[in-house]
């Protein structure tokens, strides 16, 4: 795949299945057998923990969008920064909803093979989530 395609399929990742909780799409874009090198506790292996994180947080955030700010391409690897607005209106985390607004950002790294995501790794900003949620003490000055 080109370094645009694999561009491409990143922004789809982020921007129409995480966007919009589209399953169907995820079948066809992340392979069956995907490594998650940064996989949220208790999660099954493969694409299924990768759905199952994305009912959880849309469950959590159902009105949640998310923009690609940023990306960048080299072979079969790709970076994205995205940014997540959202509504908490569903247990998060064992939290339950608040009804608060909240800004989430986070990076991922994509490698691409064969026109599937085959390997992730991720890191998101959740501390400034759960303090955005109230769970957390402001910082002392």
């Amino acid at each position: 795949m080109s370094i645009a395609s694999n561009k491409e399929l990143a922004r789809r990742f982020v921007e129409d299945i995480w966007g919009t909780g589209d399953l169907n799409l995820a079948e066809q874009l992340i392979a069956a057998d995907v490594v998650d090198h940064n996989p949220m506790p208790g999660l099954p292996p493969g694409r299924d923990g990768h759905n199952a994180m994305l009912a959880i947080v849309r469950a959590a955030f159902p009105d949640a969008t998310f923009t690609l700010d940023q990306v960048v391409a080299e072979d079969d690897m790709v970076v994205d920064h995205w940014t997540m607005r959202a509504t908490h209106t569903g247990p998060f985390m064992g939290i339950p909803a608040t009804g608060r607004p909240v800004v989430l950002r986070g990076v991922d790294i994509l490698r691409i093979e064969n026109g599937q995501i085959a390997e992730f790794w991720h890191i998101e900003d959740i501390v400034g989530v759960l303090g955005q949620l109230g769970v957390l003490p402001p910082p002392k000055p």
